[in-house]
This record gives C-alpha cells, sequence and structure tokens, in this order.
C-alpha cells in the first residue's frame, strides 16, 4: 500500500511544525512576559485522565482526516468542513478537561518556553498514539 504522506516530506513538515510553534511561542512570550503559561496545555483533572481522552481526541482527528482525505469524492470543502467541525467540537468537549492538544508540537513549544513541562509527556505521547491506532483502524477498514 502506497504512502499518504510521502516519505521525504515527513522531516520538513515536522521542522516546519517545530519552527511554527517555536516561533509563535517566543512571540508570545515576547507580547507577554508576564504571562505563566503561554498556551501550554495543562491537564485540570488527572493525568491519567487527560491522556486518555488526549489519545482518544487524537484517533478521532485522525480517522476523520485519512476518511475525508482520501479518494475522489471526498476531498475539497466538504473534508475542511468536517475536519474544522471535528476540531472545533473536541477543543469545546476537552478543552477544559486536558486541552485539547491533538498535536504534540502544540503542547512541546508553549510548555519549553513557558517551563511548564510537567505534564508535556501526555501531549507528547498520547497523540501520536491516537493518530497512529487510527491509521491502522483506517487501514483495517479500507
Amino acid at each position: 500500500m502506497a504512502s499518504l504522506f510521502p516519505k521525504k516530506e515527513i522531516l520538513p513538515y515536522i521542522i516546519s511544525q517545530i519552527i511554527g510553534a517555536f516561533t509563535a511561542s517566543a512571540i508570545l512570550k515576547l507580547l507577554f512576559p508576564d504571562n505563566i503559561s503561554l498556551g501550554a496545555t495543562i491537564p485540570t483533572g488527572s493525568n491519567l485522565q487527560s491522556f486518555v481522552l488526549e489519545i482518544v481526541l487524537a484517533f478521532i482527528l485522525m480517522l476523520t482526516i485519512v476518511c475525508t482525505s482520501q479518494g475522489s469524492k471526498e476531498t475539497g470543502t466538504m473534508a475542511g468542513l468536517a475536519i474544522g467541525g471535528v476540531v472545533l467540537l473536541e477543543a469545546m468537549f476537552a478543552g477544559p478537561i486536558s486541552g485539547a492538544s491533538m498535536n504534540p508540537v502544540r503542547s512541546l513549544a508553549p510548555a519549553i518556553v513557558s517551563g511548564n513541562i510537567l505534564t508535556l509527556w501526555i501531549y507528547l505521547t498520547a497523540p501520536i498514539l491516537g493518530a497512529a491506532l487510527a491509521t491502522f483502524v483506517w487501514r483495517y477498514i479500507k
């Protein structure tokens, strides 16, 4: 089975995400030096609760992405609306509980720049696990 994301584009994609996240976090630090979190994702409940929730969130988001972006009928405006709708609903539902990161780099940069790294492990591991699980499920149901 062919790769959905060309292998030669993976590293540049990850690097650009990291550069963008750290640039945004540095700008926030410059603009709001007294802010202690700078948008870092910090659980309000238990670590386990946020860990499991972030796996579920990433799973749903990634499954939505691969299901709506593959095939001739699925691409276009409706795919973007479906993915954006999932992000919106997940942020509304899980934001107050886990921060609704859904992306490791989205949590990495603000945590490091603000120094809030105690629970960073949740946001680095759970979204990767959820996305990987969704990819396996999608390949199975396809």
